[in-house]
């Protein structure tokens, strides 16, 4: 990890240098993927500001701090980017879990005893789409077998989750 300290209106001493690599250095235990940071000290009137910009992987944070010594101002920007550096671990983590997390749907393995409840006769009647849709609302069903008017194709309407209608229709000869 690089450190690159600037300050400004005050002298750079090799005491604060080693104080803000320290305090740096801290952060890595929180999070090992940092690649870079950005430390600006500076000075205006009794003002002592502190900003740490960290590059960690696929992130840059960002704390700005204040004090009434160099010391003070330097402590509360790393305690907030160190609590940036907490939660954004946590989220990975808690991203990384949920995908762990996510079934994987098994595939279906048919069983020899396998048994229908209910088997039903259609009379496939030529309709148009919309009328198809108007049978299986009326009948309840979320899905109607039906005979396409258009091109004599038998086609079938059913509900998707976003109440829309979806129509599956067999392939022709040909892969068309």
């Amino acid at each position: 990890m690089r450190i690159h300290i600037t300050a400004r209106h005050l002298k750079l001493t090799p005491a604060i240098r080693s104080y803000v690599e320290e305090k740096v250095q801290k952060a890595q235990k929180y999070f090992s993927r940092i690649t870079w940071v950005q430390v600006v000290l500076s000075v205006e009137k009794r003002t002592h500001r502190t900003e740490i910009v960290i590059h960690a992987a696929h992130q840059t944070l960002r704390a700005l701090a204040q004090g009434q010594d160099l010391y003070a101002a330097i402590d509360l920007a790393s305690d907030k980017i160190d609590a940036q550096l907490k939660k954004y671990k946590d989220r990975l983590r808690d991203h990384h879990a949920r995908q762990a997390q996510t079934p994987i749907p098994p595939t279906f393995i048919p069983s020899p005893d396998m048994r229908f409840s209910v088997v039903k006769q259609v009379s496939l009647k030529p309709m148009t789409r919309e009328e198809a849709v108007q049978e299986m609302e009326a009948l309840g069903y979320s899905f109607w077998l039906f005979l396409d008017r258009e091109d004599r194709q038998l086609q079938v309407v059913f509900r998707r989750l976003d109440d829309t209608y979806g129509i599956l229709r067999p392939l022709r000869q040909g892969g068309r």
